[in-house]
């Protein structure tokens, strides 16, 4: 078991627990080091795996690198990927937004087949044409998609996900670090029965989309009533940071959802504003990680 465990966002599906922690588990602790916190020993972080649940099986399954317009297929795809549009055009003043094709809200209308991959392909060029999106490939996008959706639609993925973070949260436990997808992970799983009697000081999440009502927050277990969410009783404190730029972040606050121990911080990631480096690097993911492990050595709990 870890002091601080790390659960991972989309786009990892062709590491390693291994390869990922080589990555991020010294960028994590260079975070603690800028914040000017006590460093924990490197074995004292671990990192909780599962993104080859979302490899392609078989010889004919298809790669990321396979992706185009016509692969975003479900109803959810095609939402969130308007959303994505939308929030981006709000954000950056050269990306055209989805009014400026000819169609004043496509996500929900009832579209014609080709009408639909129309607005994907202009979605995807808008996207990966943002100043904050720097590097990002359509088929990226479309894979990144189809990860957040095949979770809530996959009860294997979903069980097992969860599971694996399980199996790395122990009495020593004192923080978690959930980046993107994998805060939607963390949050389920300290909400499980297994967790209840954990003592868990500190939450971090970074580029949460854990406040998207319809795609993600009303489809939460426990459910959230009223777009009101459970707290997860395992916990003391929660912090979440967000770029202002991160669209997969695009409900930055997450304290009016899931309550007032939630502290909801703002960083500036730079062109990359959803990767998981820059969020560690931050100052403020380092200051939190290193109020949850003191906390951690505190005799008593306070739920406060």
């Amino acid at each position: 078991m870890a002091r601080v465990v790390f659960v991972h966002g989309v786009g990892k599906q062709y590491l390693s627990e291994d390869s990922l922690a080589r990555d991020i588990v010294p960028e994590l602790l260079g975070g603690i080091r800028l914040a000017g916190g006590p460093v924990p020993d490197p074995t004292e972080v671990g990192v909780a795996f599962y993104g080859d649940l979302f490899r392609p099986s078989g010889t004919r399954a298809r790669d990321v690198s396979d992706y185009d317009a016509t692969d975003v297929e479900t109803d959810d795809e095609f939402e969130l990927l308007m959303l994505w549009w939308t929030a981006a055009a709000e954000l950056d003043p050269n990306v055209p937004g989805p009014n400026e094709t000819g169609t004043r809200g496509p996500a929900g209308w009832a579209l014609s087949q080709s009408m639909r991959i129309k607005l994907v392909r202009a979605a995807l060029d808008a996207l990966t044409g943002a100043s904050f999106l720097q590097g990002v490939t359509d088929r990226m996008l479309i894979g990144d998609l189809k990860q957040m959706t095949t979770y809530f639609a996959d009860e294997t993925v979903r069980g097992e996900a969860q599971r694996r973070l399980a199996t790395h949260i122990g009495p020593e436990t004192q923080v978690i670090v959930a980046h993107s997808l994998g805060s939607v992970v963390a949050y389920e799983t300290l909400c499980t029965a297994a967790q209840a009697d954990r003592d868990i000081p500190m939450l971090v999440t970074l580029g949460s989309p854990l406040g998207m009502g319809s795609l993600v927050l009303d489809r939460l277990r426990p459910a959230a009533r009223n777009r009101t969410a459970v707290w997860p009783k395992p916990l003391r404190r929660w912090t979440n940071i967000a770029d202002d730029t991160d669209i997969v972040a695009m409900v930055r606050e997450l304290r009016p959802a899931f309550g007032s121990r939630v502290n909801d911080l703002r960083v500036n990631n730079g062109t990359k504003m959803h990767g998981a480096i820059r969020y560690l690097t931050a100052t403020e993911t380092g200051s939190a990680i290193t109020a949850g492990l003191r906390k951690g050595d505190e005799p008593t709990r306070c739920d406060t």
